[in-house]
């Protein structure tokens, strides 16, 4: 009997289980001949299986994948693996107990996965198995979410990327909704084309049904397909019928849940004050954009709301010093102040919120809706920067009288603190993702809280216990409130609600009162999923508590999330879930990441989801002609990829004290890794047949390269630093900055390309990506050898080719064979700067003199 191993999956905080590429290998004969993902909806409960039936159609064993993209408010709740008819199911466990089970077995050097966001809405699950020769799996993976009502619908995203056309290729969606359905819209990558007429759907009064039931032939020739199949999104978006506005509420198994949202209310009048942060680091596109999206928001702010407009750096700014009724002629002076908004200095948070509620506080008015909102792309910097100083000096000065959203923009601002900040103080925090529609982003967010209908709502329910959330600040059109719980006694005829609100200045009540005993509309197969909702919700608003609360509190409300979470097998950020695979011992680990600090861009969803070979297309475009005689990394068995050293802290940031380098090993799931100390200068990249030269300079307690200087051939001539960019070769002297729009230069055997965070550098057959990064708010260089001819004979730190080791076993120190020598080594964590999501290795840690077979002062140099 083959010996079994945990396959541990732990998805944390925010969910994605990502995957860097493989090294190129033979093409598998894998047959995916079955592909089922069925969703049941069930009032606002969607309930999706994704199951993938796959053969091993060689003679031999291998390893079968399984990858699919889950929507990044979802719970998995069930994953199985079925092989030669016996069942591997998935087992949810604390993350403690977890976590044991895993650390035994990397102490015996088994590998792990990684977990990453793919883009703004979807996350990535994937693992795999061997299976045996001719013979077949079945992967099966669950996950639950509530559908939060937006802009007036509920949105049910479903993705299909399968990896090949599949024979056998279904989708069935089925939304049940008491009330009725008032419309329904399929969009997305997969409605377009011909695919459009693979798409059924039907209804009726409290029904919907979508079929995507797309031939094989279809499935190669859609916009987003190709030879590798689907590749895109369904989306369906929907609303249901609101005949009262009481709200809608479902019995079911003792547990109820009330949807609350009335739109016969007058609009309130409301207060608006935007906070923008206009620092030196909000340069460029993010200035431009958030100027457009805010003189939109401005036409659309109707006349009898009152606004302020507030910019800050290191200084505080005020459009006007009192609040401003939204008449043509103040929208207009507002609109030429804005156009005007520039980027400088530092960023002073603390005084510019305290300033905005200030405004605000000064200028009451009854009736109205308050709302504050802060726009910033980075940390305070300037005035009060202590973060716990900040968030008590706004808690006190709003206490409670009115929400504050906080805005993130990008990738290096502290999203915990702006999310913290947030919940204190009644709002959210939304993070703004550095795109071209980032504009859209800020204005859609608007349009969300642009017109408050209700606030101080307080919903009360004499018959229920355990309830979620039944206060809330705000009500806004277009929105939802959703309230669970479970009901006190089963044996009363009758359940009560009741809501309180503020409407325009005077109060009003809702009571509904509902019969228990009559008929559900509710199958008998879905007679738990009110109880599965609740649950969902419930954890979902301790674990969004968690931020606020210190202590025994704090302690005893996690302990309530694990509860739940381990009853109901949701992975959440307090579990993991763990799987007995049928194969040699292996661990593989995946983390949920949390909506904090920086994120993966979309830039590098495309390039998590490509080959290493397709990659190099991608960061090439369309803008370069690469010779036939080029080679990709992986056609020549070996990649070289610099990283440093991941340093946590709960403080201060790490001293970064070394550079660390990896070289990836054919046949070996682990790379090796060594260590150079800053500074440094270093021969990073040698060719001297074609007289090429790549050089880099490094500082101290500083990642990666402050600047990288190449050399061709006598009279070309780059140098690249965090700020600029210097091409000369005795005729032309050409000057580039980072941040701008995309740019080209070409020359007889020189092609330069810049972009915002990327720069293609081709000399002759030697192709580089350099990659600039962000880190604790100091930028750098990283570089990638992209391409060069089968004729370069490569030298330097990044040119070593020839490597491979073998691990020993038997020792308790972990002892690798390199070059026919023992080396002692340790399991190390590098973060991987080729990628702008920078994922997370192992590598085996070795001295430079193992690897490099000479001292590290053979490759430094006196100048770049």
């Amino acid at each position: 009997m083959m010996d079994r191993a945990a396959l541990r999956l732990i998805l944390l905080g925010v969910f994605l289980i990502s995957a860097t590429s493989d090294p190129v290998k033979k093409k598998k004969k894998v047959d995916i001949y079955s592909f089922f993902i069925n969703s049941t909806v069930t009032s606002r409960y969607a309930t999706t299986v994704i199951t993938s039936r796959v053969a091993n159609t060689l003679n031999e064993s291998q390893e079968i994948q399984f990858e699919v993209k889950i929507p990044k408010n979802a719970f998995i709740s069930k994953f199985r693996m079925v092989i030669e008819g016996t069942t591997y199911d998935g087992v949810v466990k604390g993350k403690e107990e977890a976590q044991q089970q895993y650390n035994q077995a990397v102490s015996r050097g088994q590998s792990a996965g990684l977990v990453k966001s793919v883009g703004r809405t979807l996350e990535d699950f994937k693992t795999s198995v061997t299976v045996a020769a001719l013979s077949k799996v079945t992967f099966e993976l669950t996950y639950e979410e509530l559908l939060k009502r937006r802009l007036g619908k509920y949105e049910l995203l479903i993705n299909a990327q399968p990896m090949q056309p599949v024979a056998d290729f279904k989708m069935d969606v089925h939304i049940q909704e008491k009330p009725g359905i008032s419309f329904l819209e399929v969009k997305g990558d997969l409605s377009t084309g011909d695919l459009t007429n693979a798409i059924k759907t039907t209804r009726a009064d409290k029904d919907a049904w979508v079929t995507f039931y797309p031939t094989r032939d279809q499935q190669t020739k859609c916009k987003s397909c190709g030879e590798n199949g689907l590749n895109g999104d369904l989306l369906i978006t929907y609303d249901v019928e609101r005949r009262s506005p009481k709200g809608q509420v479902v019995l079911s198994n003792g547990y109820f849940v009330h949807y609350f949202a009335p739109s016969d209310v007058p609009r309130i009048p409301k207060i608006v004050v935007f906070v923008i942060d206009r620092s030196g680091s909000m340069s460029g596109r993010k200035m431009d954009q958030t100027r457009v999206a805010l003189l939109r928001i401005l036409t659309d702010l109707d006349e009898d709301d009152h606004f302020g407009l507030i910019t800050f750096d290191s200084e505080v700014s005020l459009w006007k010093r009192k609040l401003r009724k939204a008449t043509e002629t103040n929208l207009e002076n507002a609109k030429s102040f804005v156009k005007e908004i520039r980027d400088r200095g530092a960023t002073d948070i603390n005084a510019a919120v305290l300033a905005g509620v200030d405004m605000i506080s000064r200028h009451p008015r009854e009736g109205t809706a308050s709302i504050l909102i802060l726009l910033t792309d980075g940390d305070p910097t300037s005035g009060e920067t202590n973060i716990e100083k900040i968030m008590a000096n706004v808690k006190e000065a709003i206490g409670t009288k009115f929400p504050l959203y906080c805005l993130g923009f990008g990738y290096d601002v502290n999203f915990d603190f702006l999310t913290k900040m947030s919940l204190e103080n009644g709002g959210v925090a939304r993070r703004i993702y550095e795109d071209s529609d980032a504009d859209l982003q800020l204005q859609g967010f608007y349009d969300e809280v642009a017109v408050p209908l209700l606030t101080d709502i307080q919903l009360k329910y004499p018959g229920g216990t355990k309830l979620t959330k039944t206060s809330f600040s705000l009500y806004f059109n277009g929105s939802e409130i959703v309230v669970s719980g479970q009901i006190t006694d089963n044996s009363v005829e009758s359940f009560t609600t009741e809501v309180i609100a503020v409407s325009k200045g005077s109060n009003v009540t809702y009571q509904d009162t509902i019969m228990t005993k009559d008929p559900s509309d509710v199958p008998p197969e879905d007679e738990d999923f009110m109880q599965r909702l609740w649950a969902y919700l419930t954890v979902k608003q301790l674990l969004e508590r968690q931020v606020l609360l210190k202590g025994q509190e704090k302690e005893d409300e996690q302990k309530e999330a694990l509860k739940l979470s381990l009853k109901y097998q949701f992975v959440t950020p307090l579990t993991s879930m763990v799987v007995t695979k049928p194969q040699e011992e292996e661990i593989e680990v995946a983390e949920k990441p949390e909506e904090v600090g920086r994120e993966q861009t979309d830039h590098d969803d495309i390039l998590m989801s490509m080959p290493i070979t397709d990659m190099s297309s991608y960061y090439y475009d369309s803008y370069m002609d690469v010779p036939d005689t080029y080679v990709s990394q992986t056609e020549t068995m070996f990649t070289t990829t610099m990283f440093t050293t991941t340093l946590y802290t709960t403080t201060s940031p790490a001293v970064q004290e070394v550079n660390r380098f990896l070289l990836d090993v054919v046949g070996q799931s682990k790379p090796l890794c060594f260590d150079i100390p800053v500074p440094h200068k270093l021969r990073l990249l040698q060719d001297s047949a074609s007289e090429f030269s790549m050089n880099g300079e490094s500082l101290s307690e500083q990642n990666g390269f402050h600047q990288i200087a190449f050399h061709y051939k006598t009279n070309h001539h780059l140098m690249i630093n965090t700020k600029s960019i210097s091409y000369r070769n005795g005729q032309d002297n050409v000057e580039f900055l980072w941040g701008q729009e995309p740019t080209q230069y070409n020359a007889e055997s020189v092609s330069l390309v810049v972009r915002e965070h990327v720069m293609n550098v081709t000399f002759g057959n030697i192709s580089v990506v350099i990659l600039s990064h962000k880190k604790d708010g100091v930028m750098f260089l990283w570089p990638v050898i992209w391409e060069y001819s089968k004729d370069a004979k490569l030298t330097g730190v990044l040119g070593k080719a020839d490597i491979s080791y073998k691990e020993t076993q038997g020792s308790q120190t972990p002892i690798l064979k390199i070059k026919d020598k023992e080396v002692k080594t340790s399991l190390e964590t590098v973060s991987d700067y080729r990628l702008h999501s920078t994922p997370v290795r192992e590598c085996w840690l070795v001295p430079f003199q193992a690897v490099m077979e000479a001292e590290i002062s053979d490759f430094t140099v006196t100048q770049l």
